[in-house]
């Protein structure tokens, strides 16, 4: 899956690389990877961002459009929260996220950067045995320009709800249900074996808005009657109506599932339904399940966004996250060709095949 982006990175990477891999005949990789990072950190003309209040400053009046809506058009990425968990970590029992200062938010956001260094795996040379893509790939150096110690605001113990009576049971149906079509088949006998995510179709909502490893670049594009959203990450984009229609019947389920929009005062108000089940949020219940989104600029670099997540036969409560999206013109959003050079999945494929050849051959040995 990685497509000719990952391509065009190489290209760009491969000062760094060799860098590093000189700089690892001499150290540990992970000291060749701090090096690197330093390198790049002091090479870049954007600095980090600093810490994202959740509240807009009083003083602060967001611009409009020429037709008179709020204007939060621009080209985002939210790299920044990379390392940020999405519930409250066990470290922070009893602590709410107004309780964090800024000195300890960065502490926090300094250790984050570190374990993930640590944690980097190699192509080769680590000492664990790891393997993984170079280190230049990775959107992981710059998450000292983070917001907050964790993503969920409501509940305010930064949890998520329990699950309601019966949801584990209606979970498990579910997926023996989606199982029984390919029963009696391994988790790599065929591509659609694979995930819609791996196949380089989609990776739903709010996946595409999450940030991960690489391509954390977004375009939000406003016109008079819609808004659309371009994720780099599979490269995927969605037109959010904001005439009022209704959503679509209950038969039809787009990948992002069905977006409706509306204004209030300055903040985007977008609910979707009709999710599909293979691409349901966290074995949500796709017939029930209902996402609110609030986009609200905050600031001239600034938009918050935030996701209520509403499932009755799921969850207890209704809960929420939220992360800022920074406007940064220098990471515009690359072509994703992940269908044109998608190796991964021949290459999972295959070696699926060569594991069985050899356990055939194990078997003949014996």
């Amino acid at each position: 899956m990685i497509g000719n982006y990952c391509c065009l990175v190489i290209v760009l990477g491969v000062a760094s690389l060799v860098t590093a891999e000189v700089a690892a005949q001499t150290t540990s990789p992970v000291e060749a990877a701090r090096a690197a990072a330093e390198e790049a950190k002091g090479k870049s003309t954007v600095k980090p961002a600093a810490p994202a209040r959740l509240t807009p400053a009083s003083d602060w009046t967001p611009p409009r459009t020429s037709w008179g809506d709020p204007d939060i058009q621009g080209i985002f990425t939210n790299k920044y929260e990379a390392s940020t968990p999405l519930e409250r970590p066990n470290a922070f029992e009893g602590r709410k996220l107004d309780d964090i200062e800024d000195v300890e938010l960065r502490e926090i956001l300094a250790e984050r950067q570190k374990q993930a260094i640590d944690r980097l795996p190699f192509l080769s040379g680590d000492p664990e045995g790891r393997i993984g893509p170079p280190h230049h790939w990775r959107e992981m150096f710059d998450i000292t320009g983070g917001s907050r110690p964790w993503l969920v605001i409501d509940p305010p113990d930064g949890r998520i709800p329990p699950l309601v009576d019966g949801a584990e049971q209606s979970i498990a149906a579910r997926q023996a249900a989606r199982g029984a079509s390919r029963r009696g088949r391994g988790p790599a006998d065929s591509y659609e074996d694979r995930s819609l995510y791996d196949r380089c179709i989609s990776r739903g909502l709010p996946g595409s808005m999450m940030p991960t490893i690489y391509g954390n670049s977004y375009q939000i594009i406003q016109t008079a009657g819609y808004v659309v959203i371009n994720y780099e990450m599979v490269h995927e984009t969605r037109i959010i109506p904001l005439d009022g229609r209704p959503h679509l019947g209950a038969t039809i389920r787009p990948h992002m599932g069905d977006a409706r929009g509306r204004w209030e005062g300055n903040t985007l108000v977008v609910e979707t339904t009709n999710f599909r089940d293979d691409l349901v949020y966290r074995n949500a219940n796709p017939e029930t399940l209902k996402i609110v989104e609030r986009f609200t600029r905050t600031s001239p670099d600034r938009v918050e966004w935030s996701l209520t997540v509403e499932d009755q036969t799921t969850w207890t409560r209704p809960w929420t996250f939220s992360m800022p999206l920074t406007i940064d013109n220098n990471e515009p959003v690359f072509e994703y060709g992940c269908h044109e050079g998608n190796y991964a999945l021949a290459n999972i494929l295959s070696a699926a095949r060569a594991e069985e050849e050899k356990g055939g051959e194990d078997a003949a040995k014996k």
